[in-house]
């Protein structure tokens, strides 16, 4: 039983191969709400396996996971689709949720560091939709210099991509120290790595659609209560990200 509640826990906090399941269904799913809830639950399925098999996963599979989520690291700067770097983002971010239940940590904090790894990929698929909306597709390099034109969609993308970066005050950030604190040396370099690697591939995203020449065509930039409700979702997520690293840490 314990095997099997392994293998299918192996979808959810997916580890290659079995990350091309939700790759394909975060790709075609379309509308937003959906792609949200599937986004913040389908890892929580994983650590509710993990929790209810009281399974413990050993350094094989701890390996296992962190070369996953290099390779899927390496694989964001390749992809130029907003959606589909998102989706890379996810599956690179969730197997290190392994390296976290390998430290035997209590329920409520193994729910929050996936959490916390899932607030960035949350934050993008708003940035995803918000280009879909106004300029019809969302491709790196295919509408660039947003700032001059669009400063609010510019902003909101600055952000998310920060936030995918891992960059500090982001939950993600907080999530990377606390497996970097028990974490053997191994392990910690594979983290940084991927950590370079997620900070190398939102600075392509950002030249690709922030900066650089403006590109494109001319389009109606966000509402100001649409980013202002953008902001307002990343302060709260920040702001639970830090109450639950006052806790963790």
């Amino acid at each position: 039983m314990s095997v099997f509640l392994l293998i299918l826990s192996a979808f959810f906090l997916p580890l290659f191969p079995a990350t091309m399941l939700f790759t394909r269904l975060a790709v075609s799913t379309q509308p937003l709400p959906v792609r949200l809830a599937l986004v913040v639950v389908w890892p929580q399925i994983g650590v509710v396996l993990i929790l209810w098999g009281e399974l413990e996963p050993g350094p094989i599979l701890a390996t296992w996971a962190v070369m996953s989520a290099l390779f899927y690291a390496f694989r964001m700067l390749t992809v130029r689709e907003v959606g589909r770097w998102n989706a890379m983002l996810a599956v690179s971010a969730w197997p290190l949720v392994w390296l976290y239940a390998l430290q035997t940590p209590a329920p409520v904090d193994l729910v929050a560091v996936t959490l916390a790894l899932t607030t960035a990929p949350v934050l993008m698929l708003v940035v995803h939709e918000a280009l879909v909306g106004r300029l019809g597709a969302a491709y790196t390099g295919l509408h660039g210099g947003l700032a001059r034109d669009l400063p609010r969609l510019s902003g909101i993308i600055v952000v998310a991509t920060l936030a995918a970066m891992a960059l500090p005050l982001f939950p993600g950030f907080f999530a990377l120290l606390t497996l970097l604190g028990s974490a053997p040396v191994g392990f910690a370099i594979g983290i940084l790595l991927i950590w370079l690697l997620w900070s190398w591939a939102g600075a392509r995203l950002l030249q690709g659609t922030v900066f650089g020449p403006r590109s494109g065509p001319v389009a109606a930039d966000l509402t100001a209560p649409r980013a202002w409700g953008f902001a307002g979702l990343v302060v709260a997520l920040t702001g639970a990200g830090l109450i639950w690293t006052g806790g963790a840490l």
